[in-house]
């Protein structure tokens, strides 16, 4: 009982320090909380027509609301990328009803099955000859230890790992667009403000070792994963845009679903009051989703490859960590490795 109290005092110990970032990370651009930028999806984003995108996890949340912004300008197809056939069915029918023309299709994906992963990408370079925009949205948060199917911690296997195979697979898609006249290619990776509890280090790759970190530390890992998978992935492969997002503090109850100590509800509720008053971040799904829809659309002029963005469209440094190059090389090179050993 005291250990479980204990451990819950320090989860919200993390979360404090998560949203006091100016006060233990002095590195972190604290200023870029409080810039403003405005964003209209509604105005602001040009004809998508002809473009085909991809959207992970987006039967639900941020997700729907990213394919509904993107539905409103006649993109060719979007796919809804989900594991779950009969809420991505739900999804797809409420998304026509509000936009009749649009043409949204179902991909299962299971991000914690490397098969599964990789029919979704075999099933989608049977489908379609281009890829303009993968949104790498899909993600969980505050899980208890556990592991995906090819036994990798299951925050970083589902947010980092499966997404980093899914981009492997479709990147000759996306090269192929890329090459394409007048192409401006896409991958925007979902990451959070959570990177700021990653662990020491930032990446701890042994996945064993894993299982003795903080629910909040392992889930900063993964997103910390998300900014330097971005980063890598622009420098080698400059044709294509790579950045990565925080959302903002969304104020849904989609934290309660995963908490169950009365200590623990006590910091989501600090968490919560903290993305009231800031400004920036947003209060649900709809303001949550600008960043990574302006990312995905926005001029290419008005954003810089590699780079981890903030609401709404605020460019900013992050951490030490989510800046360390060789950290993000280091990071390619052993999911590169990972991924090779089951064949991919």
């Amino acid at each position: 009982m005291l250990y479980s109290i204990f451990s819950g005092l320090v989860e919200i110990a993390t979360i404090a320090i998560t949203l006091g970032p100016h006060l233990i990370f002095p590195d972190l651009d604290f200023r870029a909380i409080f810039r403003k930028s405005h964003f209209d999806p509604a105005t602001d984003i040009p004809s998508l027509e002809g473009k085909v995108i991809l959207v992970t996890g987006g039967n639900v949340g941020l997700g729907k609301q990213t394919i509904a912004n993107l539905a409103a300008h006649s993109p060719a197809r979007i796919y809804l990328a989900a594991r779950t056939a009969s809420k991505a069915a739900s999804a797809i029918a409420s998304l026509q009803r509000a936009y009749p023309s649009a043409a949204i299709e179902h991909l299962p994906l299971d991000l914690t099955s490397f098969a599964s992963i990789a029919s979704a990408a075999s099933a989608f370079k049977v489908r379609e000859q281009r890829l303009d925009i993968l949104i790498n949205n899909a993600g969980i948060m505050m899980t208890p230890y556990s592991l995906t199917k090819e036994g990798y911690e299951i925050q970083f296997g589902t947010n980092h790992v499966g997404h980093a195979l899914l981009t492997k697979l479709l990147l000759p898609v996306l090269l192929h667009t890329a090459a394409q006249l007048g192409a401006d290619v896409r991958i925007v990776n979902v990451s959070s403000l959570g990177m700021l509890a990653a662990p020491k280090g930032g990446i701890v790759f042994d996945q064993a070792a894993l299982e003795k970190q903080y629910t909040w530390r392992r889930y900063g890992q993964s997103k910390l994963a998300n900014i330097l998978f971005s980063r890598e992935l622009a420098q080698r492969y400059p044709q294509i845009t790579s950045v990565s997002v925080h959302p903002g503090v969304i104020i849904t109850d989609l934290y309660d679903a995963f908490v169950s100590s009365a200590v623990m509800k006590v910091g989501l509720w600090f968490y919560k009051q903290i993305g009231r008053v800031l400004p920036g971040h947003f209060k649900d799904t709809r303001g949550g989703a600008l960043t990574q829809t302006w990312a995905a659309t926005v001029e290419k002029e008005r954003i810089e490859n590699g780079e981890f963005y903030r609401p709404v469209g605020v460019m900013t440094k992050g951490s030490k960590y989510g800046q360390d190059m060789g950290l993000a090389k280091r990071l390619w090179e052993w999911t590169d490795e990972q991924l090779g050993k089951h064949g991919y």
